[in-house]
């Protein structure tokens, strides 16, 4: 389930970092798809390591730190005025949604078929 939402939320932001500026294409577009991908690659590099508390553990700290740096780059969108504060306060709450999802999963990784 993280992993889906995870990729959903990374497609989205995706078609809509598509009408940020051309001068943001190397920067906060850039940024922006590449952390908000990187919450999903984390995850399923995590799913391979289940075997491996520790590792599992990790990986989905991994993700959850992307996970926030795509907040972040979410908050300077809004601040820039590339996004409205509706799309900013649902993708922000899908953000929030997530590190829920991978912080249960790091409190319970016997449930995701870690020894």
């Amino acid at each position: 389930m993280a992993f889906q939402k995870a990729f959903k939320l990374a497609m989205r932001i995706f078609e809509i970092s598509k009408t940020f500026p051309k001068e943001e294409i190397y920067s906060l577009t850039d940024q922006i798809r590449r952390s908000s991908r990187s919450v999903c690659s984390c995850i399923g590099e995590s799913y391979r390591k289940r075997r491996y508390p520790a590792h599992f553990i990790s990986k989905l700290s991994d993700s959850d730190m992307e996970n926030t740096e795509t907040q972040i780059w979410l908050n300077f969108a809004f601040a820039c005025n590339y996004i409205d504060e509706n799309i900013f306060s649902e993708l922000g709450q899908e953000v929030i949604e997530i590190g829920k999802l991978l912080n249960y999963m790091m409190a319970n990784p016997e449930k995701f078929g870690s020894k």
